[in-house]
């Protein structure tokens, strides 16, 4: 096993600004300000490993799975996060009280895990992973992969808290909620549109 360094940084490069706009930094920066973070990362992080193994051992099984079935799922998960973010927000009158945080490792773990790894299926890194490994080699582009993408969910979750903390939490929530719904609708969208 040789790795090339070049191909660590341009699978990072590539893979990084590919990751920035996609939905899944906006579900992990709502999950965030509703979650623990570093429980989140370590969910997001795990799914993500998981697709570069796929895309790199695999890239041809993307192609088997029927796209329409993949979107609609992500789109299932997405309109379920936003449901437990509108939801947290309560009732105005009750400004003092805390809305409730999802809590426990398991939980938060796997929600963020499924939410990551349902809506990667196909996404424009993963076949971009698969490209690279054909022309860069496998272990360089791996690790060049899933460093890009662990660093843009951090950089997520990050911006969640920072923005928690100047917001009060109940508008975040509110925004996140609007965000993942708006995911959920753009998932579905793209089953018709193509």
């Amino acid at each position: 096993m040789s790795l090339d360094p070049l191909a660590i940084l341009t699978a990072f490069g590539l893979i990084f600004l590919a990751e920035l706009p996609d939905k899944t930094m906006f579900a992990s920066l709502a999950m965030g300000t509703r979650m623990r973070p570093l429980y989140v990362w370590f969910g997001t992080s795990t799914a993500f490993i998981v697709h570069v193994a796929i895309a790199i051992g695999a890239g041809s099984l993307i192609g088997l799975l029927p796209d329409w079935i993949v979107k609609l799922v992500s789109a299932l998960l997405f309109a379920l996060g936003a449901f437990m973010l509108l939801r947290g927000g309560g009732d105005d009158e009750d400004e003092e009280t805390e809305p409730k945080t999802v809590t426990g490792f398991w939980p938060v773990y796997s929600t963020a895990f499924m939410a990551v790894f349902i809506s990667e299926w196909g996404d424009l890194t993963q076949i971009t992973t698969a490209n690279l490994a054909a022309s860069n080699g496998t272990w360089s582009t791996a690790i060049g992969s899933a460093a890009a993408l662990m660093s843009v969910s951090a950089l997520a979750l990050l911006a969640g808290r920072f923005i928690a903390t100047r917001v009060p939490l109940k508008t975040v929530q509110r925004i996140g909620g609007l965000c993942m719904l708006g995911l959920a609708i753009w998932s579905v969208t793209e089953i018709f549109v193509g």
